[in-house]
């Protein structure tokens, strides 16, 4: 039987291809981006299941949606997603976690060195004439010898810590749920409570979710909390980090620096101060990136919406509905 499955967000042409390529036979695409106005909304109405990346689904679209029976997300976090309307819909929401895993903890480490190593001004003078081999050795750091705080340790801060451990940090960590000691002795990890982690961590990474809890986790008063030297890696979420206050802290040299990946508005306003300011690196929510990891997504996000649509058993839904 074949279904017809909805892709919101935007897609180029090599994406697109990889999509086609990966998706099973039993599944006819549509993409949203490519639908004028009337049609969209006639598409819209007939598909089965929609695949979703960081396009917003709101109530609207999944009521429009008359025979949907299936959400999936590409990737870990569902705030994209009005789960409460999906539910009153019954419709089942699911994603694709440790997919990503292994690119945003690459991502991480490539921010922290670049952060260290000053790496984008080094670039900028080098290709404009100048030899920068003096000006930042004594602004530049290693990894080696600093402690690292990560705050979250799903997936992603689990593959994190080995990376950066590598490098010779020591890898403290906060999470909701703590680990069971033995698991923490067999993973080199050090358990710290929030506030002690943030005032302790020479360089601070986030992988937790965007939740009402997590919300501007990061504000002033933790800034203000932590060292002047600390750096601030934000892969996760860009509401967990008050986007403001950051750019205060940074001004007044409360931390050190911060790579940003994530934002609060996405695209980020050109407008925004952190884009202007030469201790920030900031990338275009780039984490999970990575043509490895978008085969992986894919076909994990498509054989999950075959196997419900065709009555099979499911991986990953993240609401309670009746399926």
């Amino acid at each position: 039987m074949a279904y017809h499955i909805m892709y919101v967000d935007d897609v180029f042409p090599a994406f697109k291809d990889l999509m086609l390529e990966t998706a099973p036979s039993s599944l006819t695409l549509s993409f949203a981006k490519e639908l004028k106005d009337k049609e969209y909304d006639e598409v819209l109405k007939k598909v089965d299941a929609i695949v979703v990346a960081t396009e917003v689904v709101d109530e609207h679209t999944i009521n429009q949606a008359e025979n949907l029976k299936f959400i999936q997300k590409t990737g870990v976090g569902i705030d994209n997603i009005d789960v409460e309307a999906a539910n009153r819909k019954g419709v089942p929401v699911a994603n694709t976690p440790g997919m990503n895993a292994t690119g945003v903890a690459e991502l991480t480490i490539l921010l922290t060195l670049a952060l260290y190593r000053n790496l984008l001004y080094v670039h900028e003078h080098t290709v404009q004439g100048d030899w920068p081999m003096w000006d930042v050795r004594l602004e530049s750091y290693e990894m080696a010898g600093k402690i690292h705080g990560l705050i979250g340790l799903g997936n992603i801060g689990k593959e994190t810590a080995k990376r950066s451990q590598a490098f010779g940090t020591t890898v403290f960590y906060y999470d909701k749920f703590r680990l069971p000691v033995e698991e923490e002795e067999r993973l080199g990890l050090v358990y710290k409570p929030f506030q002690e982690l943030i005032a302790e961590a020479d360089i601070l990474s986030l992988h937790v979710p965007l939740l009402p809890e997590t919300k501007h986790l990061l504000s002033m008063g933790e800034f203000m909390t932590m060292k002047p030297n600390t750096i601030l890696i934000n892969v996760a979420r860009g509401g967990i980090v008050d986007e403001a206050a950051l750019a205060k802290a940074l001004a007044t040299k409360e931390i050190a620096g911060a790579a940003i990946d994530v934002w609060e508005g996405e695209p980020v306003n050109k407008n925004n101060p952190l884009l202007s300011m030469d201790q920030v690196i900031a990338t275009s929510h780039i984490g999970a990136g990575t043509k490895d990891t978008l085969k992986k997504v894919l076909n994990t996000a498509f054989t999950n919406t075959e196997s419900y649509l065709a009555g099979k058993e499911t991986a990953h839904i993240i609401n309670q509905v009746n399926v």
